[in-house]
């Protein structure tokens, strides 16, 4: 291209031509070739010119293909759950703040899977959608352990408090997933109603201790499998065991909730004694048939029923106290019941107190062994389970864990110790022992040879 107005100072020509051969542009004479000018870029703009950045040499930041398979993976459970979009958005913040953490950072692809699936959990609780842990282990096909942990480090690395699940809340999701409306009328059963009924026993059993500290998806189990056979108790539904309802309900049997079961039955069978109704013995085998009347005066039957056993645990702590004391009997066991008053609670006066007055089975024991434990003075007994005593308790407490008793530390050998002559005599062979041994080894000597 050739410049109006310039002149070559070599030899006076104005044929000068922009040269673009190179980097830089120039501007030359085309009859002598001499450069006229050079370093244009000066009439360029200042701040140089607009490049986009993927234009530029710099390499574009791209995320890791694990995090691309993790929120790809959210997605799916998200679909498969069929959360809004505000969980799914929530959720994918979440796992991406928490992926980006030293912590989860360099961990197996199925820790980084197990952490979708919790960033979801918590999201979910937030937004209050019913929505369990076991679930979210069912779907990853992970370890309940695994994500338990999982999900607390990544709560506590987040910084972030996600409110506790009630099991009521997750009970009408779970009462659908036995599918129970195909069957024969004897057997068929709606969902509405059959988790009306699993609330109403959960419900119950959350007032008797039973659900503390124990996980849901057991307690759900249990409360639908008995909810099933109390709205319509006739043979077929009360002889199906755990197993075969599972099978027609097209769900997983839990191994836990056979215990589940067991400990609702004998919760009903302590209410169901309280009914004025009632002639015969409620047993575990005929209460099915009384949860509906149970579950109406709930209420009732439970102050009822512990008025009862108070009754009863204040008669034998005063039978037992009016009993003579012998010769053998501490005076502080004797002194302990004059002081007790009948206005004082009877789960207070028999509740065992190494001050004071010692349960009555205990009593009976002692009398006999006062003077033993006056000469031994080894060590206090352990005090009773108090959860045996109380008609209702959690379960910690009515089955406790045993302890190890604590172990005397060894002592230091130094090899300046006594032996004694008994232990140097074990040592020591006999002369039967002796020929034994020689014969022995000139037996062995002898097929050597041989």
């Amino acid at each position: 291209m050739f410049r109006s107005g310039l002149t070559c100072p070599g030899c006076g020509s104005s044929n000068i031509v922009d040269d673009d051969l190179y980097s830089q542009a120039q501007l030359v004479c085309t009859d002598c070739g001499s450069v006229v000018s050079e370093g244009t870029l000066a009439d360029d703009p200042v701040g140089g010119s607009v490049v986009s950045y993927n234009r530029s040499t710099a390499v574009a930041k791209r995320p890791c293909m694990n995090l691309i398979k993790g929120v790809q993976r959210l997605k799916a459970l998200c679909q498969i759950l069929r959360v809004n979009a505000e969980i799914e958005d929530q959720s994918e913040k979440y796992y991406k703040e928490a992926y980006q953490h030293e912590s989860f950072i360099n961990v197996t692809l199925q820790k980084k899977e197990i952490l979708a699936g919790c960033c979801l959990l918590v999201s979910c609780r937030m937004r209050n959608w019913p929505i369990t842990m076991g679930t979210i282990s069912c779907l990853l096909d992970a370890d309940f352990n695994v994500v338990g942990a999982t999900y607390k480090e990544m709560m506590k690395i987040l910084n972030i408090k996600a409110p506790i699940v009630n099991v009521t809340d997750v009970m009408e999701a779970h009462s659908q997933e036995y599918k129970m409306s195909s069957y024969p009328e004897e057997l068929a059963e709606n969902s509405k109603d059959l988790t009306r009924r699993a609330v109403a026993l959960v419900e119950l059993a959350a007032d008797s201790w039973i659900v503390t500290g124990r996980k849901p998806i057991p307690i759900m189990m249990a409360a639908v499998y008995l909810g099933w056979q109390s709205l319509k108790p006739n043979q077929h539904r009360l002889r199906m065991s755990l197993e075969k309802f599972c099978q027609l309900a097209q769900v997983k049997k839990c191994r836990a909730a056979m215990t589940r079961i067991a400990e609702m039955k004998e919760m009903l069978c302590k209410l169901g004694k309280e009914l004025p109704w009632l002639r015969g013995a409620v047993t575990p085998d005929n209460v099915i048939p009384q949860v509906d009347d149970i579950l109406q005066n709930r209420h009732a039957l439970l102050r009822r029923a512990m008025r009862a056993h108070e009754d009863t645990l204040q008669a034998e702590c005063q039978t037992s106290s009016a009993d003579p004391p012998t010769e053998q009997t501490a005076p502080s066991q004797i002194t302990e019941h004059v002081d007790q008053t009948p206005s004082a609670s009877s789960v207070e006066q028999c509740e065992p107190n190494p001050e004071r007055a010692e349960p009555p089975a205990d009593k009976e024991a002692n009398l006999h062994t006062a003077p033993e434990q006056s000469d031994a003075q080894e060590s206090p007994d352990p005090a009773p389970n108090w959860g045996k005593r109380v008609l209702f308790a959690p379960p910690c407490v009515v089955h406790p864990k045993k302890r190890r008793a604590a172990q005397p530390g060894l002592q230091d050998v130094n090899g300046d110790e006594e032996i004694s002559d008994s232990e140097i005599d074990s040592y020591l062979r006999t002369p039967r022992e002796v020929r034994d041994f020689a014969l022995t080894q000139k037996m062995l000597s002898d097929e050597g040879k041989s």
